[in-house]
């Protein structure tokens, strides 16, 4: 039972006040002695033209005989409630039981089609590892909607078009070799494109050759198209490789190419509603309104751009899905980018465009290094995933424990590890890179939860032949295993709390602390020790497998699987 909700209907029946907003009243108190959950009697105080305190005074006395609190409590001008453990542990259990792997789970979003835009790699580059930011968020956040009920697709916008193939098309017919480039495909193009920015800064001459190719492929030259068809078709070989690492798929990998076509419109629909005006020859709609530069449309020389096309994109999905949400997961340097394309869709009148929104997110640095795929700077995702395989198949090696295949471990351990790091603060914020806090197996870290809930299943292994499907529950009310077991009873919460603010991170915070509690719980509650009573042993039981269910799911939710030893 979920006794924030329960707490909030008692509520709503006794003020008459809006649900939701007792609901967000609600809060926890600083203090486990102050009670699990508190409710500020001040909004009441108009309507009942009453002190706070006497308000609460009142309410508490009314909800004395109600079976799920201990007791309410008037405490100022605020109502503390004290659950009844026994009965908050066993109807917990027994709710995470019943529902298994869909606990937590909501349909608030029935009906609804939510569209995640994330990853998005440019054709004929390397997958580096800034990648890896939108690539975790994006495929976290599509879990996390599609465990509310929502219907989503995850969408790879691939960079697929624009004056940079110009220059790789040239930069091939001058010194590629498709022999040597489809032995490593990635590595062989980056090279011919750096030799490409080189050369081009002794002899200028050459952007103008690879303009030409670029408008050669815009105009459907068929030598140009089939390269470029061969470009994109190696490439996504090449990234799928480091998706199915991931575990993570694509519904589709429509990139800008695919919106070549549809931007036409998008400047015709602009011009009919009055919004294009003349820039220095360019075609653009003014936001100095909004104190920001206007957006081009069409740039001097009568090209479209990268917002002519988002903007095509975002048409077509509203007629293609009827989203509900259309999210982009993109770096915040593009955060002004998708304000100005956010704010045209608004004033061309497509009401639907509010629900489109932008997810930034920060940098991944290293210590010492920059990336640029101009000079070929870059460090590879596919060779850093490799290599915290690599690095935890050593610490795997070094435990007999692991009973499992040691490579599948190391695997889900390692990669594992680096999506928890790219999870575990606010998106926004930059990450530095370190071996050292990722692998950290005693640590906030990925392997951290992992080896929690492997510890869980090993209790639960030597349990074996004992039956605690009937365990009384109310047996157990330790401290410890409270805590623990309000934290089972708070995932739902962190799932919406994630998908209202477009936040992976709270999921993230919640396995932690559930990783945390369990760990507290198990080192001062023994379970398996002969002097331990077999009813209480099957309570502690019943509780240790809630746990492994719940965060089984959580890590899931982040793209991270669990190991059953390590």
């Amino acid at each position: 039972m979920d006794l924030k909700k329960y707490t909030a209907d008692k509520l709503t029946e006794l003020t008459e006040l809006d649900n939701a907003v007792i609901a967000s009243a609600l809060e926890t108190p600083p203090d486990e002695k102050m009670g699990d959950l508190a409710f500020p009697c001040f909004p009441l105080a108009k309507v009942y033209r009453k002190a706070p305190p006497l308000i609460a005074k009142e309410l508490s006395e009314k909800l004395a005989d109600d079976d799920k609190f201990e007791r309410v409590e008037q405490a100022g001008g605020y109502l503390n409630f004290f659950f009844k453990r026994g009965r908050f542990i066993s109807d917990t259990i027994d709710g995470i039981k019943s529902a298994g792997d869909n606990w937590g789970a909501s349909d608030m979003g029935a009906g609804k089609m939510v569209l995640v835009e994330y990853s998005s790699p440019n054709i004929a580059k390397p997958f580096h590892i800034g990648h890896l930011f939108s690539t975790a968020i994006g495929n976290s956040l599509a879990r996390i909607y599609k465990k509310l009920g929502y219907n989503v697709l995850s969408l790879n916008h691939l960079g697929d078009w624009g004056t940079q193939f110009g220059k790789l098309i040239c930069a091939y017919h001058r010194w590629g070799d498709k022999d040597v480039i489809e032995k490593d495909p990635i590595n062989e193009i980056l090279k011919v494109y750096v030799k490409f920015h080189d050369e081009a800064e002794r002899h200028p001459e050459l952007e103008d050759e690879a303009r030409e190719y670029f408008k050669k492929l815009e105009d459907g030259d068929e030598e140009t198209t089939a390269l470029w068809k061969y470009f994109r078709d190696i490439s996504l070989v090449e990234f799928q490789r480091v998706y199915d690492m991931l575990g993570i798929k694509f519904d589709s990998y429509n990139g800008e190419a695919f919106y070549s076509d549809k931007m036409d419109e998008v400047v015709d629909l602009l011009r009919e509603k009055g919004l294009l005006v003349e820039s220095e020859g360019a075609q653009v709609v003014d936001l100095s309104d909004l104190n920001i530069p206007p957006c081009i449309i069409l740039k001097s020389d009568g090209a479209t751009i990268y917002a002519t096309r988002d903007i095509a994109a975002a048409l077509y999905r509203h007629r293609t899905y009827d989203f509900y949400k259309n999210i982009y997961v993109v770096g915040t340097p593009q955060a002004l980018h998708f304000k100005q394309i956010f704010e045209v869709m608004k004033r061309a009148g497509w009401d639907w465009s509010e629900g489109c929104e932008f997810v930034g997110f920060g940098l991944v640095k290293f210590p010492g290094k920059a990336m640029s795929t101009r000079h070929g700077d870059v460090v590879f995702l596919e060779d850093v995933l490799n290599e915290a395989i690599e690095k935890t198949r050593a610490i795997v090696e070094e435990n007999d424990n692991v009973k499992d295949d040691k490579d599948e471990v190391a695997k889900k351990i390692g990669i594992g590890a680096i999506l928890y790091t790219f999870l575990k603060n606010s998106r926004e914020k930059d990450i530095i890179f370190s071996w050292d806090n990722m692998l950290d197996f005693e640590g906030e870290s990925g392997p951290y939860c992992q080896y929690s809930y492997a510890r869980g299943k090993s209790i639960l292994r030597r349990a074996a032949g004992i039956d605690y499907s009937d365990a009384d529950l109310s047996l157990e009310t330790s401290d410890e295993a409270y805590a623990l077991v309000k934290q089972l009873n708070k995932f739902s919460d962190a799932v919406k709390t994630s998908a209202d603010r477009n936040e992976p991170f709270y999921v993230n915070r919640y396995a932690t602390d559930l990783a945390k509690l369990f760990n507290k719980f198990y080192n001062t509650n023994p379970i398996m020790r002969d002097d331990v009573p077999e009813a209480v042993k099957k309570a502690r039981l019943a509780v240790v497998d809630a746990f492994c269910t719940v965060i089984k799911n959580a890590l899931g939710l982040l793209g991270i699987e669990t190991v059953e030893s390590m």
